[in-house]
């Protein structure tokens, strides 16, 4: 049966008496008012859950955007954590910025080595773009143009070394590129 067939039709219900004391004004409408009351107290138990879903929704997303925040502000703890030690062997060299210029300089390339070993674990690996390699607009971003027929297309010099690999690219190596001449 379907809910048309169940429900009576508004012509078909018992009006309510002019007393308004809800009481069916027809003969047999106790159970006309019984359905009344039965479809109204449905009715509010579906509002009821309505309301209770659409607050648990609610009480979800706020759930969902605080642990996003938590787990946003751990990884940045972490990936800031990684640092320290680069930071700490900086403050060594400087204390021993009077020390042999060679030994300082042996230093900084050993600080660099570990900084370029942080971003890899970062998943940001150094590129080693070599020169004559072709342009990949993907890869590289030109900095500057030569006109060089022999060697058009191709990467001139690295200006900047790019970090990352495909589409997780921290930034693109900057270069120089050969262009037709004009």
């Amino acid at each position: 049966m379907t809910d048309q067939q169940q429900q009576p039709s508004a012509a078909e219900r018992p009006a309510p008496s002019p007393a308004g004391g809800g009481a069916p004004a027809a003969a047999g409408g106790d159970d006309a008012g019984a359905t009344e009351a039965a479809l109204r107290a449905e009715l509010a138990d579906m509002e009821d859950r309505w309301r209770r879903s659409v607050a648990e929704l609610d009480n979800q997303r706020k759930r969902a955007d605080r642990d996003a925040d938590l787990r946003r502000e751990e990884e940045r703890g972490r990936a800031a954590a990684q640092w320290l030690p680069v930071l700490d062997n900086l403050d060594l060299a400087l204390q021993h910025a009077d020390a042999d210029p060679g030994s300082i300089v042996a230093g900084v390339r050993a600080v660099r080595d570990q900084a370029i070993a942080v971003l890899s674990g970062l998943g940001f690996p150094r590129r080693e773009d070599d020169a004559g390699a072709p342009f990949d607009p993907a890869r590289h971003e030109a900095v500057a143009a030569v006109p060089d027929t022999e060697h058009e297309g191709q990467v001139l010099q690295v200006v900047r070394p790019g970090y990352g690999v495909g589409d997780h690219q921290l930034r693109p190596a900057s270069v120089v590129v050969a262009t037709r001449s004009p």
